[in-house]
């Protein structure tokens, strides 16, 4: 594949950051710039973020990037996005009706409970349970708290939010991905289905309209030149994408604030039996191709939790040498359910817990527990996956995310799981996703064999068998879950 010096800016708006950087179509990144972006808790289990500060962000960051490598060679751009989160705004004046309701919120788990009845054909419908994780009953919530539905109200996850103010309401789109994540998406007719927006008291006219991930989405001329939005996915999907995870019983798990496990399933929509999500991983050319995921909400949290609230240490770095400065964890289990418990338990009550404390227990076991949580909830997704898809599929899992430079985590996962764990040399396997998704639409790739040509495996995590202890670490494990759900109750 030649450099004929084309370059995508690719928007990656997450739950902690707003990013956005540029990159070159062998996958290098030629510039980036950042900006934090803070959380608020307004109440037990309620995480929200001011949505306006989200777009001024993303406005900022672009403006950065651009200025250090300029325009001239930017052929479009692709957006990436924490997924589920929910913006309802006012199409008259652009600005949000109420803030960013966050994935992780937990506000409407009451509502949830009262549609366990219908779980059953929602999971049909749309892949997914009934669970506060998605954003349907967001949706619901925000118009509850303003006084009900008006003709000018739309709604849109953050990629459409985005797509919105760039196009200067020009346009009110999402991609496939992000639509499948809203309860309120058929994933079979690949259309908003009107019973589920019945059900849950969504109005179909404030839904944007859906297209596949590789479309040209509209334009920007909010820049110095005219720009084409040539791609958007959500987080984990693109993840996937930027993986080359194309083939079926291929596997990428992404551990950032939470950890996300994908399994490609094919052409075929597969109805998890264990608890796990059905999901569209992407559509090209009207072609969809579906995963099974399971979702823990907890993952890189956990340890930006010692560092921020409790001061273990100064740097998310550091957690490694900590954790290894024991032998092991003395008994300490942690379980970092602080939004509740996601795949394969869905137990929206559910919280952190940290159990077998001693007289002896330091700052070290406890780390070490929290990273050995990484390695317990892969093995409860790999477990789920392997019984809905069968023992032969599992043979690797391709891992991304800040937690991934943690070579003792990704033992640990090779460990639990007993598979092989490969780490990319491309550490930006999300925000690479949709960038190239951008090059395929823009017609500088042909076809999916270019991104898989991208793909380079830094390291590899062969599993141990001479590892003390992994069968009673995991038994704790699951004791752990069990007092907790009780404790929950």
């Amino acid at each position: 594949m030649s450099d004929d010096g084309k370059l995508i800016l690719a928007i990656d708006q997450g739950t902690t950051s707003t990013r956005a950087l540029i990159f070159d179509q062998n996958g290098q990144v030629r510039a980036q710039a950042q900006k934090e972006l803070p959380i608020s808790t307004p109440h037990s289990g309620w995480v929200e973020q001011d949505a306006k500060q989200i777009w001024e962000d993303v406005v900022a960051v672009c403006r950065d990037v651009i200025a250090k490598i300029g325009i001239d060679l930017i052929t479009g751009i692709g957006i990436t996005n924490q997924r589920e989160t929910t913006i309802v705004w006012d199409a008259k004046t652009g600005e949000p009706v109420y803030n960013a309701i966050v994935w992780q919120d937990r506000r409407t788990a009451d509502f949830c409970k009262s549609l366990k009845t219908e779980e059953g054909i929602i999971q049909k419908r749309t892949g997914l349970l009934a669970d506060p994780y998605f954003s349907a009953t967001k949706i619901r919530w925000i118009l509850d708290h303003i006084g009900g539905y008006r003709e000018d109200l739309l709604f849109g996850t953050v990629d459409s939010y985005l797509l919105w103010k760039l196009t200067e309401g020009r346009v009110h789109a999402t991609d496939i991905t992000n639509a499948s994540r809203t309860m309120l998406f058929n994933i079979t007719t690949h259309e908003w289905d009107e019973d589920q927006c019945n059900l849950i008291g969504v109005p179909r006219h404030m839904l944007p309209k859906v297209h596949d991930n590789c479309h040209t989405f509209g334009q920007t001329t909010l820049f110095e030149k005219p720009l084409d939005i040539l791609a958007m996915a959500g987080d984990q999907q693109a993840a996937t994408f930027g993986q080359a995870c194309f083939e079926k019983g291929m596997v990428k798990s992404t551990y950032g604030t939470g950890c996300f496990a994908l399994m490609n399933t094919g052409e075929h929509v597969v109805i998890s039996k264990n608890r796990l999500l059905s999901t569209i991983v992407w559509r090209i050319n009207g072609k969809a191709t579906y995963a099974l995921e399971g979702s823990i909400f907890v993952a890189g949290a956990a340890i930006q939790f010692l560092r921020d609230n409790l001061k273990f240490f100064n740097h998310a770095g550091d957690s490694q040498t900590l954790a290894q400065s024991v032998a092991d964890t003395d008994g300490v289990v942690f379980v970092p359910s602080f939004t509740g418990l996601g795949a394969p338990y869905w137990d929206p009550d559910a919280r952190g817990a940290v159990l077998g404390l001693s007289r002896g227990t330091t700052t070290a076991h406890i780390t070490r527990a929290v990273l050995d949580a990484q390695g317990y909830q892969t093995r409860d997704l790999m477990n789920a996956m392997v019984a809905d898809m069968g023992s032969d599929v599992l043979k690797s899992i391709r891992v991304d995310g800040g937690l991934v430079a943690n070579d003792y985590v990704c033992q640990q996962i090779a460990n639990q799981t007993g598979v092989d764990i490969d780490r990319p040399s491309n550490a930006e396997a999300t925000v690479w996703g949709v960038a190239a998704m951008a090059f395929l639409q823009a017609g500088i790739f042909k076809g999916l064999d270019d991104i898989t040509g991208v793909y380079k495996r830094d390291k590899q995590f062969l599993p141990r068998d001479d590892i003390q202890n992994k069968e009673s670490g995991y038994n704790d494990w699951a004791k752990a879950i069990k007092a907790i759900q009780s404790f929950a109750r």
